[in-house]
């Protein structure tokens, strides 16, 4: 006996056809309804900043190309004087491993949010604090040295005027993130520690109840600072 064939698709799969072609155009809609505002205004925000890192990237590639002067070799800019030679880009690849490491403890610490483990999230929350805490120590020495040996916005003594400027400018806007970030990871997990979470205690920043939602929202942040160095890492410090 020959069975009927079904128009709108296996139980507990979507639709097919056109109608799988709608449901699929919209499904990105039905998302973002089911979003908490929390999380929603994180996306936009970090929607924005790539733009805007963007636009960065885009203003020092373009500098780096169209000037006819030389652009200064990022291994010999870059390196350490350590033993009696010069090692390029060491500091560099440690403050990127100790970045990446912090985007490992705070994806631990949403896990352990979800649990409800206060525990566990507050202390690796804190310690992705610590990590990207000395990330912008060892910055904050990078800076001091180039500036030590003459680099300026619009000057340095390598090569091209425009090195300095588009390095302050990069490097200086994504430090800043991860400033931020470690102030409100420290606020954050000072949050979870107390409970606040697991009464919904309503914030000081607004009178929402607070949710562990809070630390994905944090995490988020988070890891789109660690991906912006990559590119950063990547464009500014290998090319």
């Amino acid at each position: 006996m020959a069975h009927p064939v079904q128009t709108h698709g296996e139980p507990g799969l979507g639709p097919v056809g056109l109608r799988g072609v709608a449901a699929d155009f919209s499904s990105d809609q039905r998302a973002f309804k089911t979003a908490s505002w929390g999380k929603a205004m994180m996306w936009i925000f970090l929607l924005s900043d790539t733009f805007v890192f963007g636009c960065f990237l885009i203003a020092y590639m373009t500098a780096r190309m169209s000037t006819p002067v030389a652009w200064p070799n990022p291994s010999e800019v870059f390196a350490l004087h350590i033993g009696g030679q010069n090692v390029p880009l060491i500091l560099i690849a440690i403050m990127t491993f100790v970045l990446i490491s912090s985007s490992g403890t705070m994806a631990m610490a949403v896990n352990f949010g979800y649990r409800r483990d206060r525990r566990m999230t507050a202390m690796l929350m804190l310690l992705t604090a610590v990590l990207g805490a000395g990330f912008v120590g060892m910055q904050a020495f990078e800076w001091t040295k180039l500036i030590t040996e003459g680099v300026r916005p619009w000057e340095n003594p390598w090569g091209a005027a425009q090195f300095g400027s588009t390095f302050f400018m990069i490097t200086g806007f994504h430090g800043t993130h991860v400033t931020i970030g470690v102030i409100f990871l420290i606020i954050v997990a000072r949050k979870v520690w107390r409970g606040d979470f697991d009464v919904e205690r309503r914030g000081f920043f607004t009178s929402r109840k607070g949710r562990y939602e809070a630390v994905e929202i944090m995490g988020l942040y988070w890891h789109f600072v660690d991906l912006v160095w990559v590119f950063i890492f990547a464009f500014f410090y290998l090319w």
